[in-house]
């Protein structure tokens, strides 16, 4: 029987070792950021005008990831802001297509009989990092601190205040009043969205790769639900999957994209924002 899918993550070293905190899904996020560097390494040694093969692979995504994140953010943001997004991306997507490779979540430690087979697995080895709650919060605190480091130098503290509960449009009399209160509650309304942000990107990510993960688990065990032999659990676990397969390759892809894009909105709102009302007021000025 295949493993269960766990929603934690398990330790490798026992709970009471001091390297407790190292899960399956720490370890597959050390072996996929090993493998990210040795690729990147591998693609940037003796660079050349005529790009060799990994050399050009690499560059196509770089630029494609830099012209993206450019037509979102803006040319100033771009720079400062694309070394975290594209990390994401990468990470992501690699992590995402790690935990599709055979042998993740179904070799480990259990109980059952036979020389290579368990009846069920208490401990994989492998689990998608990206199937870790854990893992992807931290990526959406590190987003929110680089986040909150863009705004206040791109607005300052005061500038960052004006933008979230000032009032906009430049009424006044009865009406300025009215539209002031008005921001003033769209701006805690804001600050609130601001808040729930790390939650809702780590759990959209979480909740898709995880999902993706047990309907492949079940798919693999349709033999076993309606009771057939060795030889029809066999057939079922190797055919029934494939399908899945495909549209896991596209969820992970896709994901990995809408978590980069939403970091990417979140920085454009709340740094580019200030710079055409600016510009706006600076053409009525004139």
């Amino acid at each position: 029987m295949l493993a269960e899918v766990s929603r934690a993550a398990v330790s490798l070293v026992g709970e009471e070792s001091f390297w407790s905190f190292v899960t399956n899904s720490c370890f597959v996020a050390g072996v996929v950021t090993v493998l990210i560097v040795w690729l990147a390494n591998k693609a940037t040694t003796r660079m050349s005008l005529i790009p060799h093969p990994w050399q050009n692979f690499f560059e196509s995504i770089i630029e494609a990831v830099y012209n993206q994140v450019e037509a979102i953010v803006g040319p100033k943001q771009a720079p400062r802001a694309f070394p975290l997004l594209a990390t994401l991306f990468i990470f992501i997507l690699v992590s995402n297509y790690f935990g599709l490779l055979p042998g993740v979540g179904t070799i480990g430690w259990g109980h059952g009989h036979g020389m290579l087979s368990l009846e069920h697995i208490s401990k994989p080895v492998l689990r998608p990092a990206t199937a870790d709650l854990n893992m992807t919060l931290g990526m959406a605190i590190c987003f929110m601190l680089v986040w909150l480091y863009l705004t206040i130098r791109e607005l300052g503290v005061w500038g960052f205040i004006v933008h979230t509960f000032g009032p906009k449009g430049g009424a006044k009399g009865v009406m300025g009043v009215f539209i002031a209160l008005v921001f003033l509650l769209v701006g805690a309304i804001e600050i609130v969205s601001i808040m729930f942000r790390p939650g809702s990107l780590s759990l959209r990510l979480f909740g898709n790769i995880y999902a993706g993960e047990t309907l492949l688990h079940t798919m693999m065990t349709l033999g076993e639900m309606f009771g057939l032999g060795a030889i029809g659990k066999f057939i079922i676990a190797t055919i029934a999957p494939i399908p899945f397969y495909f549209m896991e390759l596209l969820v992970g892809l896709l994901q990995a994209s809408v978590f980069t894009l939403l970091c990417a909105v979140y920085i454009q709102l709340s740094t580019t924002h200030d710079e055409n009302h600016g510009e706006e007021h600076g053409h009525d000025h004139h």
